[in-house]
């Protein structure tokens, strides 16, 4: 057991906010500490004698003992992780992939049945389109804002059922607490990758979910300046994810670890300012000649509109998607002030192109079935003064 599974509490009554800043790092009993929690760069502990080390190693005295088992950082980020969405435990991973195998590879084998959503990332797409058939796991891709659909696709072997929060990068939103209900009324888990949303704007937990992941490389860290993956659950799953993942070596540095806790301390003061700000850019493209469509629950004519209201009272997280006239020369047009980024969810606004980037892995048939064509652009609508964000954005659209 590490001291995330151990320490870990459901939230209390302070807002987010608070609970960002100050979760995941304890006193350290000195006359004076560190305010911060400084960065363990140890790859080993030593021991005092073997009583010492054998409680570490059973995991019934939480101790550091072995980089590969996790680090001081890693266990402090886990207790914040779990603090903030609202479960028993968490598991920090190299990458969010790496999550999100361990977390699937904790609960399946051989014979096993999973359904996921079709609109999922590309790289978990082909994780479970490829890699999983391979194990002799089926998998069943779905519209997983159709429940008569996804109902259908339930075996007696289903075990997972797989959706994002929010969709990448069409903003699609399923129905998080009927698919829970579904799930578990026929014994399956239902897995939700929160990385489009974060804590700040949805806690999948609340509603039903059981397995929830992160690429914290997006709005956790916040800055573009570390990487990993994590996994938020109850501690029974968690201690089988941790298991495969010490196996497959999928371990998080601690320096990304302390560099992710860093960003996360202001994780509810941006998300306030991402969402604001990517719904006020949303409501601008979408009266635009230019612009074809807009991808973003905020606007009413969002498929899922009423049900994003309901889900997410406090706002939509930083992300939109558009399909653009001449997509790019707009590209072009905003060189210099709004860089052409593949990933996400950094302080500054990014664009991206899905079709050659964060999908480019599905086959060109599935992605035009999903809506994913080469005119589409996901925007990553950042901190700044809006109006500075909408004057650059008018300013490539009449260019």
């Amino acid at each position: 057991m590490t001291p995330a599974d151990k320490h870990a509490a459901h939230p209390t009554n302070y807002d987010l906010t608070t609970l960002a800043a100050r979760a995941g790092e304890e006193a350290r009993p000195n006359a004076s500490a560190p305010l911060v929690e400084p960065i363990y760069q140890s790859t080993v502990y030593a021991f005092p004698d073997l009583d010492a080390l054998d409680g570490a190693m059973s995991g019934a005295e939480p101790a550091a003992f072995y980089y590969r088992n996790g680090t001081p950082n890693g266990a402090s980020l886990e207790r914040a992780l779990a603090v903030l969405e609202g479960t028993e435990g968490a598991l920090v991973a190299a990458s969010g992939m790496a999550a999100i195998s361990a977390a699937f590879l904790g609960v399946l084998k051989t014979g096993d049945h999973v359904i996921t959503d079709a609109r999922v990332y590309g790289v978990t797409y082909a994780l479970l389109a490829e890699e999983f058939p391979r194990l002799g796991i089926e998998v069943s891709f779905v519209d997983a804002c159709d429940l008569n659909e996804v109902e259908a696709a339930f075996r007696p072997n289903t075990r997972i059922v797989h959706v994002e929060s929010l969709t990448n990068p069409l903003l699609t939103v399923p129905d998080v607490p009927a698919l829970a209900k579904l799930a578990h009324e026929r014994d399956a888990l239902l897995s939700v990758d929160n990385t489009f949303a974060s804590p700040a704007v949805f806690r999948p937990a609340l509603h039903g979910a059981d397995l929830i992941t992160h690429s914290v490389s997006k709005y956790l860290s916040g800055h573009s300046t570390a990487f990993g993956g994590v996994l938020c659950a109850r501690a029974d799953l968690v201690a089988l994810a941790r298991t495969r993942l010490l196996r497959l070596g999928g371990t998080m540095s601690a320096f990304d670890a302390w560099m992710t806790m860093q960003g996360l301390k202001t994780l509810g003061l941006r998300m306030r300012a991402h969402s604001g700000n990517a719904q006020a850019v949303a409501d601008v493209l979408v009266n635009h000649p230019r612009v074809k469509a807009v991808y973003h629950p905020g606007l009413s004519d969002h498929p899922q509109f009423h049900l994003a209201m309901d889900l997410f009272p406090n706002g939509f997280g930083g992300m939109l998607a558009a399909d653009i006239e001449d997509a790019p020369a707009f590209v072009k047009a905003l060189a210099g002030r709004i860089p052409l980024a593949p990933s996400l969810a950094d302080v500054i606004t990014t664009l991206s192109w899905p079709w050659g980037t964060s999908h480019r892995a599905l086959p060109e048939a599935e992605r035009r079935r999903l809506g994913i064509t080469p005119e589409l652009l996901r925007i990553s609508v950042g901190i700044e003064d809006i109006g500075d964000l909408l004057g650059d954005f008018e300013s490539a659209l009449e260019g």
